[in-house]
C-alpha cells in the first residue's frame, strides 16, 4: 500500500460494531481497504451519518492530527489502573471506545453548528483541524484558506465584514440605496476566526453580532448568514492577547478544546510528511466530505437523542451548586454571585466556605447559554457513540469541555489548599469532572432519586389545575408549606436548597392566585 493511498483510507469495517440481527462476516482485510479497494465496497450515500462522522473522527486522527491520546474514557467493564510518579497520577486503560477531545469535540461541534475555541501553543495544529472541518464540510481548500480570518491588531470592521461600493456609496440618496460588498466567508457554513484575541475591541463587537444572532451590519445594511461552525483559536484562554477579549464575546463560546502536545514516538509521522511534501489538508478522502443536507439531518437527529429524566435530575443538581450566595443579599432571589457582581462589590468580600462546599469553588453560576450547551453536546456525543440515549457517561465526559469558560474557578477557595488538590487550578477539565462527580455523590446520598417531594410537587402540578376545588388547594398549599418547613430545620442553605426554595415559593403563588380566582367564583 502506497503512502498517499495509506493517508486516505477509509475503514470499510464499521468504527463502533453493533449486534447484528443475522452474523456478518468479517475479515480483518476489511481494516486495510482504501477508498479505492473491493468493488463491493458501500457507496457513501448508504453508510449511516453517525458511522460517517465517525469514519470522520478516525480518518483525523490516525492520518491527519497526530492526537494518539484518549482523554475522554469510557469503560464497559471494569479497567486496568496504574499509580505513577510522585504526584500519584491515576493512568486508566479504557475497556470501551474512547477518544481524543481535541478531535472529537471540534468534530460534534460541525455536527451542531455551535462555536468552540481552540487553545494552545503555536504550531499545535489549531488552524489545521479547523480547516479540515471546513474540508469535510465540502468547501475546497482554496476556499477554506480564503475564508479563514486572521486576527490581527490593524482589522477593522470593514476587514472583517465588508466595504461599501464606492460608487453607491457616492450616488447614494438614502442609506437604504448604498450597496455593500460583504465578505464571502460571512455565507460559509464553516467560520474560523485565527487567534481572535488579536482582534481590536471594535472590531470584537461586530463579531459578537454575527456569533450572536447570525447577521452582519454595515451602514444599516444587514447580510443574514446561515447557521455556522466556529471554530476560533487562541494561543492561551485567558482571555488576554494584543488585545482583552470582551466578556460577551467570550461567553458565546460553546466549547474549549486545548491542543494536546506532540507525543515525540511519533516523530516519524512528521519525517514521513516532510518527505512526502504532503498536507493533510491535501488527502481528505471523498466518502466523509458531508453535504449540506446531511449536516442539516445530522443536527436534527442529535437533537431527537433521548435525555432520561432520572439524568437530567442529575445535571439539575449539580448546576443547582453554583450560583447560590447567601451574604450577596437579603431577599431571597437576589441571594446570587450575579448580584455581587452586577453590583461590582468584590468576590473576596463574602466569606469563605468549606473545602466540601461546590459553590464556594467558583466566582460564578451558569447561565441558560452554557446549560442549554451542556444538553446538545452530550446529545452530540450519546449520538457520535451510536446510544439510543444520552448515558451518565456522556455527561461526565462533555461536562468539562462545555464549562471549561463558563465556570469560574476561585482559586483562593479551600479546596486548592492541600498540595494534592493544587493541580486542579490549572487543570480544568480534571477540576470540573471532581465537581460533577462530587455533586452525583452527595445526589446519591441524598437518595434523590426516591426521595424529591420538590420534584413531585412541580410533577403534580404540571397536571394543571383544571377542576381543582379549594379542598385540595389548601391541602397543596400546606404540603408547600410543609416542605419549606423541614428545610428550615436544617439552618443551612445549598445551592440545591436555595433553587428548591425558589420552586416551592413559585407552587405556593401559583395555587394561592388560583384559589384567589375560585373564591372570586364563590367555589
Amino acid at each position: 500500500m502506497t503512502m498517499t493511498k495509506r493517508r486516505t483510507q477509509v475503514s470499510q469495517a464499521p468504527t463502533n460494531p453493533r449486534k447484528a440481527s443475522a452474523p456478518v462476516r468479517f475479515d480483518v482485510a476489511d481494516l486495510y481497504r482504501g477508498p479505492l479497494g473491493d468493488v463491493d465496497a458501500r457507496p457513501p450515500e448508504s453508510v449511516p451519518a453517525d458511522e460517517k462522522l465517525r469514519q470522520a473522527y478516525f480518518w483525523i486522527v490516525n492520518h491527519a492530527i497526530i492526537s494518539p491520546f484518549y482523554d475522554i474514557e469510557l469503560n464497559d467493564a471494569p479497567p486496568a489502573t496504574f499509580t505513577l510518579g510522585e504526584s500519584k497520577t491515576r493512568v486508566v486503560l479504557p475497556t470501551a471506545q474512547s477518544y481524543s477531545s481535541y478531535v472529537l469535540l471540534p468534530l460534534l461541534n460541525l455536527a451542531v453548528r455551535r462555536r468552540c475555541l481552540l487553545v494552545g501553543g503555536p504550531g499545535r495544529g489549531k488552524t489545521v483541524i479547523a480547516t479540515l472541518l471546513g474540508l469535510l464540510a465540502g468547501y475546497s481548500p482554496r476556499e477554506m484558506k480564503q475564508g479563514i480570518q486572521h486576527g490581527q491588531p490593524q482589522m477593522t470592521i470593514a476587514d472583517l465584514l465588508g466595504n461599501p461600493l464606492p460608487s453607491s456609496l457616492v450616488n447614494a440618496a438614502t442609506m437604504d440605496d448604498i450597496k455593500i460588498a460583504w465578505r464571502k466567508w460571512l455565507g460559509m457554513r464553516v467560520k474560523i476566526i485565527d487567534e481572535y484575541n488579536r482582534i481590536p475591541t471594535r472590531t470584537q463587537s461586530a463579531l459578537l453580532t454575527v456569533m450572536a444572532d447570525d447577521y452582519a451590519e454595515v451602514y444599516d445594511q444587514v447580510y443574514e448568514c446561515p447557521p455556522a461552525a466556529w471554530y476560533l483559536t487562541a494561543n492561551d484562554d485567558a482571555g488576554g492577547g494584543t488585545y482583552q477579549v470582551i466578556e460577551a464575546l467570550r461567553d458565546r463560546i460553546d466549547v474549549v478544546v486545548k491542543a494536546l502536545h506532540f507525543n515525540t514516538r511519533f516523530l516519524g509521522e512528521l519525517l514521513d510528511r516532510v518527505e512526502s511534501g504532503q498536507k493533510p489538508e491535501d488527502l481528505v478522502p471523498p466518502e466523509i466530505v458531508f453535504t449540506p443536507a446531511e449536516l442539516d439531518r445530522m443536527e436534527q437527529a442529535i437533537r431527537a437523542v433521548p435525555f432520561p429524566a432520572p439524568l437530567l435530575r442529575r445535571v439539575e443538581f449539580f448546576a443547582a451548586g453554583f450560583e447560590f450566595s447567601e451574604p450577596a443579599g437579603r431577599t431571597i432571589e437576589y441571594q446570587t454571585k450575579d448580584t455581587a457582581k452586577v453590583a461590582a462589590v468584590p468576590f473576596e468580600t463574602f466569606a469563605a466556605r468549606s473545602a466540601e462546599d461546590l459553590g464556594g469553588q467558583t466566582k460564578n453560576g451558569l447561565s441558560v447559554r452554557a446549560l442549554t450547551t451542556c444538553l446538545v453536546f452530550a446529545k452530540a456525543l450519546a449520538w457520535f457513540r451510536g446510544a439510543s440515549e444520552v448515558t451518565f457517561d456522556d455527561v461526565r465526559q462533555i461536562l468539562p469541555f462545555v464549562l471549561h469558560d463558563k465556570l469560574v474557578q476561585h482559586r483562593d477557595a479551600a479546596f486548592f489548599n492541600p498540595p494534592e488538590n493544587a493541580p486542579y487550578r490549572s487543570d480544568l477539565v480534571a477540576w470540573i469532572r471532581v465537581l460533577f462527580d462530587r455533586a452525583c455523590q452527595e445526589y446519591d446520598r441524598l437518595d434523590r432519586d426516591k426521595t424529591d417531594p420538590v420534584r413531585e410537587a412541580l410533577e403534580t402540578f404540571e397536571l394543571g389545575l383544571e377542576g381543582l376545588d379549594g379542598a385540595t388547594v389548601d391541602g397543596r398549599l400546606a404540603a408547600l408549606e410543609r416542605q419549606l418547613r423541614e428545610i428550615e430545620k436544617g439552618g443551612k442553605l445549598y445551592g440545591h436548597l436555595f433553587d428548591d426554595v425558589l420552586a416551592l415559593k413559585y407552587l405556593h403563588q401559583r395555587y394561592t392566585n388560583y384559589r384567589t380566582w375560585l373564591r372570586a367564583r364563590g367555589a
